[in-house]
């Protein structure tokens, strides 16, 4: 019985959910000489799929612009199913926003360049995230937040 109280953490798969790209102006603005701007979102998200089984997505959004015309737009979301369990509550939240998206995001980076090449721009590499640090502010931001929902729910 002491290996149902081991603790668990496998990768049961990693899949391209959802990819997309859009060039708006094209052919237009495939003929201008000016070098693009380029814009790079990322997001985390994780969510339960079945007792003790996690869906971790990460997505990025590639804006690419000249002037205030959109040259392209690649959004790509890539995730993956870990089996969790027999884990404190409080590292749960760590294994989601960290581990899990540093195995996701070499996919997800792979990808965004492999989708953006094939649409026959040079490859926009995504760089090397911190997802640790991401974590940790995003933390300190919601840590930020609570204390001020008592305050208004009390002078309600």
């Amino acid at each position: 019985m002491a290996d149902q109280q081991d603790p668990v953490f496998q990768i049961q798969r990693v899949y391209l959910k959802e990819a997309s790209l859009e060039q708006p102006n094209s052919p237009a603005i495939l003929l201008e000489q000016e070098q693009p701007s380029v814009d790079i979102q990322l997001a985390v998200e994780a969510g339960q799929a079945a007792d003790g089984v996690y869906e971790v997505c990460v997505t990025a959004t590639v804006t690419t612009k000249i002037k205030d015309k959109t040259v392209f737009l690649v959004e790509a979301k890539q995730a993956g199913i870990f089996e969790i369990r027999n884990l404190p509550q409080e590292q749960m939240n760590a294994i989601m926003g960290i581990a899990c998206p540093q195995i996701v995001y070499p996919y997800l980076r792979g990808n965004v360049a492999d989708l953006i090449t094939r649409a026959g721009f040079p490859p926009v590499h995504l760089a090397e995230i911190n997802f640790q640090a991401m974590h940790e502010q995003q933390q300190a931001e919601l840590a930020g937040q609570q204390p001020e929902i008592p305050q208004i729910v009390t002078q309600a």
